[in-house]
């Protein structure tokens, strides 16, 4: 398989993925504000922090209000990760590749780009003249995007072969994926708490259930834990084996894809993606959560974007690099 194939592969799902969750993120949000009304002013700039874009957005934007931060994150398109960048360059790596996957991945994703292109014409127009956008049927909107990216993923999953392409796929889907839930987790641990007073309170309460929201975690966490407790829900996004948006379920994906498209073979040396997938996933075997509080829940989250950041750097190398 070219490398030029694999690395299209490979972001073009990383970017389908960071525009799914990053819908997630701001309709969580709204809701959320719109619960919380102003008791917490700072309730937006957090997720600029979660994205780790705090520095080109205050050089875009002289507040941190709503508006602007929404724009920024879905249509801004100096922002190369918001969420019309994102599907422009997804679309961009398939339009490269179209030989390799099916019409119908094509056709979802064509037409999920023209979908937000046409909203984005529409919000620019409006919010220039009415410098509003709350209002303009954000929630529906950013429903549409998460369920255009299911599609995409249910299509992929049922119209290609299950080959280097599919596992290519899966590598860019779950590693995107892991950094995400680490940054959701971090954004309500360490940025959204705005007082040690507030542990407990319905404020605290609300934030937490956000958070599973964002991770798509509510419904599934209720079934394993019977009270929304921190302790719990970072266990479950950190160590849980079987839910699909846990840190562990993304990198046993991973391992499983870089095994089969490496190949296993009696004999034959191991790459060093293999090496550091396996090698991160054997220590979060050995994790608890009373370990990963002991040691500090933000520290933990900052060593695994290292790890993750490193898994990255040696697929690029392995995979990518001529």
């Amino acid at each position: 398989m070219l490398s030029r194939v694999a690395e299209s592969v490979f972001w073009m799902n990383r970017y389908i993925e960071r525009a799914e969750n990053y819908s997630r993120f701001i309709d969580v949000n709204h809701q959320l504000s719109l619960d919380l009304h102003e008791e917490v002013p700072n309730q937006w700039l957090p997720l600029v922090h979660t994205t780790g874009d705090i520095e080109l957005f205050e050089k875009r934007y002289s507040s941190p209000s709503p508006v602007n931060i929404i724009r920024f994150m879905t249509f801004d398109e100096e922002n190369p990760n918001s969420i019309f960048q994102c599907l422009s360059r997804a679309r961009e790596n398939a339009r490269t590749i179209r030989e390799n996957i099916s019409t119908s991945m094509w056709e979802v994703l064509n037409e999920f780009y023209l979908f937000v292109k046409d909203y984005r014409k529409v919000y620019m127009e409006s919010s220039e003249i009415h410098g509003d956008t709350l209002s303009m049927g954000l929630s529906d909107f950013l429903s549409t995007v998460r369920k255009s990216c299911q599609s995409f993923y249910g299509c992929s999953d049922a119209t290609i072969s299950h080959d280097e392409v599919w596992n290519f796929s899966l590598l860019g889907r779950f590693l995107e994926r892991a950094d995400k839930t680490t940054r959701i987790l971090d954004m309500k641990y360490f940025i959204l708490l705005p007082s040690v007073h507030d542990v407990g309170s319905t404020l605290d309460l609300l934030q937490w259930l956000s958070l599973l929201k964002s991770a798509s975690a509510h419904e599934m966490y209720n079934q394993k834990y019977k009270r929304v407790d921190p302790t719990d829900i970072a266990e479950f996004l950190i160590l849980n084996e079987t839910f699909p948006r846990s840190i562990f379920f993304c990198i046993q994906e991973m391992q499983e894809a870089l095994d089969k498209i490496s190949g296993i073979k009696e004999g034959l040396p191991r790459n060093l993606a293999q090496d550091a997938t396996t090698v991160y996933l054997n220590r979060l075997r050995s994790e608890n959560i009373k370990s990963i509080f002991d040691k500090g829940l933000h520290e933990y989250l900052d060593d695994i974007q290292i790890e993750l950041n490193h898994i990255g750097s040696k697929i690029v190398e392995r995979f990518f690099t001529n």
